[in-house]
């Protein structure tokens, strides 16, 4: 697919406040804490999960500074302050205010509008695509601005989740919470009941609000059972003095507190043993009865799934705390008994024998990928069916309440229920642990994959006082997410302290669209202002493949409402990722990806934009991204970090990991240069950002080189496809390299040195130093091959006609270690005596020799090098065939 010609008008277009600059300083500092605590922040991004969700701050902020331009006029703008729902002229600010405040936005000072980021602003007649929704993030942020959006994805839980999240701000919170309350009556008591346990100080019952399991195997050799422990520790110790820990006996099963669980500790039964040290270790298990070790997926291959046996409780005892018990009795640890026991074997006679609720668990097998068999080989621990990963209790349970969720009439309640009880999942199943230091439980995708527990901690599935993941917690944070974009609120900080704004009029949703599908099948034409997203990358987590935990519990209630939750699983071969288990290459993401671009920039106005987050990782990757950006007819107009300290990308030279936006226009204009020239341009460009940024911006190194490359790259954008280097086209990916290095590496040596120089009007002894604190040439180094000479403070540079130089170049010829500026100058000083040059030119006969005739032909004027190396045109002529 590609684009009708732009006609040149990319030309003209109005520069955007995020092309000039961007408060990145003041993003980043409210990013590092809203990563730390969405609930807080953003609550509707804590409605369910979805994977490598980026801050909404930043999208708020991208929003902010590409939404309006110098062009806006204040009838196109709206300008509120949140709580009042009054415009800001009546506190002294108005529309002309922050459209003045668009036009002072420079790369030295880029807060002018910043100071409009906790206002409610709102804007006329901008419609915003997001082509890879995922979690929903950009739409959210852009709604808030009164653009109207469109979202796409493949995924349908990614779609699920994000119409749910554009929908909550038209959704009234009460009407949920009556849905709620008629659930709990009917289902609650009854999933408590089969979590209830003897409370260990009284005659009375206690809740469990974590069950702690261990899987067991049989030696191989001496057919012991083995309880498959990687430690005895079953948490660290609240309320109590030091640092103790409650550990669970091997000998007698009782669970009690010792000072240091990593020494040998005795137990009143008689039983010596260090609770560090269990029978698991690096994925073998040995009996301690016979030593035999062994691999345990291979004994799984054997004896099938490990049993799984309970072995300790966390408990919260309501009737002691009533009674004014301190808070180490009413909630702690405690050994399993046989009442707990007869619990547990009582849940699983049930769900034997409940026929009727097998429907509303997803019973079929797991697909076959490259999560579930190269990267964690599920089938090699017996995990083949999705109810496999959970336990006889946890599927009564479940089933019980999402058949209850089945009976709620209205479509959208019964739809929240469903999405808090998706969500719930994460924490409802033998693929989690407990975090002994933390005191509460990791769900299933704390590592992005499925890893196989040999032991585990069961929830309370309806949720007891206390606890994490139940569901009567997901409702509540659902609820919460509901209620916030209603009327959300911005954090934001102010001298150092963190304020949050009064509830916005403006609730989060409106006029927004989401389309389950393949973005490539857009038909969308000069239709979008801006496109604003995060792409999928190389190697990405297999969302698909994780995400169909989420989706065979989904669909058993949305296969006959919604396209896409009717087939085995989500999609896989059409996502655009790099993919071994299904033979998707690199090559493959990249032409997918180009593909991808070309309808993106089809689907954008003339003016429009392309904000997007990128997740960096090195040289290579910047290339594959700025090839493929210019391929597409894109060309990159700003570069800027994302909550990064980047100091060793700078200061260590070293290839680092982060996260940046990308901030690109369409263009069809592209005009050849040689890299020489273009060279000198990007040296320039990185040179003046550098000073600028560092005179005027509180930023570390790595995060001034970032957005020096950006600039760099907005320089090789206008001529991608026409830089020449001697005979040769340069790739992106060769430019990139070079720029890499002027940033990162300071890779300028003494003949890129001379030849900047040498296009500078009239260079100072300050311009030398100032290039010279970017490069790795020295000035003795210069002086000494007679480049420059330096009096009294002052800068001459010389050429070949200069008697020092001439005497340096020959030396360097007759010892047969000239570089090719030394050549040139060479050459140059035989032509204009009028010696023979072919021999030379047919022993050097080089593009680095081409090259640097070209560049000596641009920067001085002087027509001659262009023809030393058999260019016949004049200097014009060849700049612009």
């Amino acid at each position: 697919m590609t684009r009708n010609p732009r006609d040149g008008k990319s030309a003209d277009r109005t520069e955007l406040p995020i092309e000039r600059g961007f408060p990145i300083e003041r993003v980043n500092e409210i990013a590092e804490k809203e990563s730390r605590a969405k609930q807080y922040y953003r609550p509707v991004y804590t409605m369910h999960k979805w994977w490598a969700r980026r801050p909404g701050c930043l999208f708020r902020a991208i929003s902010l500074y590409s939404l309006l331009d110098d062009e806006t006029d204040e009838s196109e703008v709206s300008v509120y302050e949140p709580g009042e729902n009054q415009t800001l002229g009546t506190n002294g600010i108005d529309e002309a205010d922050l459209l003045r405040a668009v036009s002072e936005v420079d790369m030295e000072d880029p807060e002018s509008l910043w100071e409009f980021y906790p206002k409610d602003v709102r804007v006329k007649d901008k419609k915003v695509l997001d082509p890879f929704m995922g979690g929903g993030t950009s739409l959210v942020e852009a709604s808030r601005f009164g653009a109207e959006t469109v979202g796409y994805d493949l995924n349908p839980v990614a779609w699920f989740v994000t119409k749910k999240e554009l929908e909550a701000g038209q959704t009234d919170p009460e009407k949920l919470q009556e849905a709620f309350e008629q659930v709990k009556e009917d289902v609650a008591e009854e999933l408590r009941s089969f979590y209830r346990t003897p409370c260990p100080n009284g005659d009375h019952e206690a809740e469990a609000v974590n069950n702690f399991w261990v899987r067991e195997l049989n030696c191989v050799s001496c057919g012991e059972t083995v309880p498959l422990f990687k430690n005895y520790r079953v948490a660290k110790a609240r309320y109590v003095d030091g640092n103790q820990y409650y550990v669970f006996c091997p000998g007698c099963g009782s669970v009690s507190l010792v000072d240091d669980w990593k020494s040998e500790t005795e137990c009143d039964c008689g039983t010596s043993w260090v609770p560090k040290d269990g029978p698991v270790s690096r994925g073998y298990y040995t009996c301690q009865s016979c030593g035999q070790k062994e691999a345990i997926s291979e004994a799984t291959q054997s004896q099938g799934i490990p049993e799984a046996k309970l072995y300790a409780i966390e408990y919260y005892c309501g009737v002691c705390d009533e009674n004014g018990r301190p808070k180490k009795v009413h909630k702690g640890y405690k050994e399993v008994d046989s009442v707990d026991s007869e619990r547990v074997l009582e849940a699983e006679k049930r769900w034997e024998q409940s026929t009727e609720l097998r429907e509303w668990v997803p019973d079929e097998k797991i697909p076959s990928g490259y999560e579930t068999v190269e990267r964690r080989p599920l089938f090699d621990h017996g995990y083949t069916r999705w109810t496999d990963m959970f336990l006889p209790r946890q599927l009564l349970c479940l089933a019980t309440l999402l058949k209850r969720i089945s009976e709620v009439e209205d479509t959208d309640a019964r739809e929240y229920l469903l999405l808090a009880f998706s969500d719930s999942l994460m924490f409802q199943s033998t693929f989690t642990i407990y975090n002994q230091q933390r005191n509460n439980m990791e769900g299933v995708f704390r590592l992005n994959s499925f890893v196989p527990q040999t032991d585990f901690v069961e929830n309370n599935v309806w949720g007891a006082e206390f606890g994490r993941g139940n569901f009567r917690n997901t409702w509540e944070k659902l609820l919460n997410g509901v209620t916030y974009a209603n009327a959300p609120t911005d954090r934001y900080i102010e001298s150092g302290d963190i304020d949050e704004t009064e509830p916005f009029s403006q609730p989060i949703g409106n006029n927004a669209d989401v389309h389950r599908g393949d973005m490539r099948d857009m038909d969308a034409e000069d239709e979008y202002d801006m496109v604003l997203t995060d792409p999928p990358y190389y190697d990405n987590i297999m969302y698909s493949e994780l995400s169909d935990y989420f989706y065979v519990w989904q669909k058993l209630l949305l296969e006959n409402d919604y396209d896409g939750f009717e087939q085995e699983k989500t999609p896989r071969a059409d996502s655009i990722v790099t993919n071994p288990h299904l033979g998707k290459t690199e090559a493959d993401f990249e032409e997918e990806m180009r593909v991808a671009l070309e309808t993106i920039n089809t689907a954008l106005k003339d003016d429009g934009s392309l904000a997007f987050t990128y997740h960096h990782s090195d040289e290579e990757s910047w290339g594959e991204l700025l090839g493929s950006l210019c391929d597409s007819g894109f060309e990159v107009t700003a570069t800027y970090p994302i909550s990064s300290d980047l100091s060793k990308f700078i200061e260590a030279r070293e290839a680092v990991s982060f996260d940046i936006v990308i901030v690109a226009r369409p263009t069809d204009e592209r005009q050849p240069i040689s890299w020489n020239a273009l060279r000198r341009r990007i040296v320039r460009t990185a040179m003046e950002t550098r000073e600028v940024l560092e005179e005027n911006r509180d930023l570390k190194g790595g995060d001034i080189g970032v957005i020096e490359m950006g600039k760099c790259f907005q320089e090789y954008s206008k001529h991608h496809g026409e830089v020449r280097r001697g005979q040769d086209t340069m790739t992106a990916k060769e430019v990139v390299q070079e720029i890499y290095g002027i940033i990162q590496d300071n890779t300028r040596g003494e003949q890129a040195v001379y030849l900047d120089l040498l296009e500078e009007h009239d260079p100072s002894y300050d311009d030398l130093n100032k290039h010279l604190r970017h490069a790795d040439a020295s000035q003795d180094q210069l002086e000494e091959m007679n480049l420059v000479r330096t009096d009294s403070g002052g800068l001459s540079l010389l050429d070949w006609r200069d008697e020092g130089r001439q005497a340096y170049v020959q030396d360097r010829v007759d010892a047969g270690d000239a570089t090719t500026l030394d050549k040139a100058h060479f050459l140059r000083y035989r032509f204009e005596q009028g010696k023979e040059t072919s021999p030379y030119l047919e022993q050097w006969s080089d593009d680095d020799l081409t090259d640097i005739c070209e560049g000596l032909a641009e920067a001085t004027g002087d027509e001659t090098y262009l023809k030393l190396v058999g260019v016949d045109s004049s200097l014009d002529e060849y700049l612009n065939r």
